[in-house]
């Protein structure tokens, strides 16, 4: 695919050699977030059932417990309810995976031909990322006022995918220029509701449109609503990325698996992505060619409202409209006006401009 040209002051982005931007098929990641409950062979599953979705890529969480969370900090209801755990630390820690591990789902995806992400929750887990080769970044919406971690993921100058979630403008506005001081404007912005499952009354989808007619990049949606519709519509609106939460069982224990589709709907949800994208086209109002053999049914024409004989000229009481179409449109029905007839004319036969002089 050839590179385009700068638009509106952002760079041609790309992600593992797919292309981001309005005119290219929305890419798709399936987020194993930290659904593999700590397993390293878990992740290898979730790897698996991506892959075989059709995704684009997979993406995981990368942190380390103690750089990210104090050991007193609550946690959310719906963490209460999912994780089982005494508190937010024990649970972070009970799913945090390792570098050593990292490295082998890194080499895993490579062996499986998806790309592999990951959002790094401290500047550690970032630096580490890179090394690993990581072709972009994800930063999640708990991180657009951590200034200091966009500006490290930043200057990696790779593509940064930032989640807008619980932000106002003006959150946006400083995270946007924060990695644009860096000198990387390989940025695309999600539009995010950050709740666990999100409630479709919350989800605003219209606020993508907003980030996109404000910062002139590409836009996109995380996904955390139960069920896909609301993905498929953000792609109708023009969604450049959809991120959607998916698990193996929705009935393991964990965090995010109430929020997230089991496997199945999540390749329903890749299929129906790519029949609404063929249902784009090239923006051109034009005749489709299955429309031009319906034209000649559906389309009327002139015709004779009686016999009219050779050598006549044309007066509207002679004419009437009527289908089928391919003779004179109805709308040329003025250019008739006074025009001699060079043959018969049937009742009801469809004219035609060889007919006239």
């Amino acid at each position: 695919m050839k590179t385009r040209k700068k638009t509106n002051g952002a760079e041609q982005i790309k992600i593992g050699g797919r292309l981001i931007s309005s005119h290219s098929p929305c890419f798709i990641i399936a987020e194993a977030g930290v659904n593999h409950n700590g397993s390293i062979k878990g992740a290898k599953k979730l790897i698996d059932a991506a892959k075989k979705s059709g995704t684009d890529a997979v993406k995981f969480q990368t942190f380390k417990t103690e750089e990210l969370v104090t050991e007193r900090a609550p946690q959310a209801e719906y963490q209460k309810q999912n994780a089982k755990a005494k508190s937010q630390f024990a649970m972070l820690k009970k799913l945090e995976l390792s570098e050593s591990e990292f490295r082998e789902i890194f080499k895993y995806c490579r062996k499986k031909k998806i790309i592999f992400l990951s959002t790094p929750f401290d500047e550690k887990s970032a630096q580490f990322l890179n090394d690993l080769g990581v072709p972009a970044f994800k930063i999640g919406s708990g991180d657009i006022t951590n200034i200091p971690l966009l500006r490290t993921v930043a200057a990696f100058g790779k593509p940064v995918i930032l989640s807008s979630g619980m932000s106002t403008l003006t959150d946006v506005k400083e995270a946007v220029e924060t990695i644009y001081k860096s000198g990387n404007r390989k940025l695309i912005l999600l539009h995010c509701t950050s709740n666990y499952p999100t409630d479709i009354k919350d989800v605003n989808l219209r606020a993508m449109n907003t980030l996109r007619d404000r910062f002139k990049v590409p836009v996109g949606y995380s996904d955390h609503t139960q069920g896909v519709e609301v993905s498929l519509a953000a792609v109708a609106m023009g969604a450049c990325i959809i991120e959607k939460h998916f698990t193996l069982s929705r009935n393991m224990e964990g965090p995010d698996h109430k929020a997230s589709v089991e496997p199945d709907d999540f390749s329903n949800l890749v299929r129906n992505i790519r029949l609404i994208e063929k249902s784009f086209g090239d923006g051109v109002k034009k005749p489709t060619t299955s429309e031009k053999k319906i034209m000649i049914v559906a389309r009327k024409s002139i015709v004779a409202a009686r016999k009219i004989q050779k050598g006549e000229k044309i007066v509207s009481e002679m004419l009437n409209i009527k289908r089928p179409g391919g003779g004179i449109k109805p709308n040329e029905m003025g250019k008739l006006m006074g025009r001699e007839t060079l043959k018969d004319i049937g009742r009801d036969e469809v004219l035609l401009w060889k007919y006239l002089k």
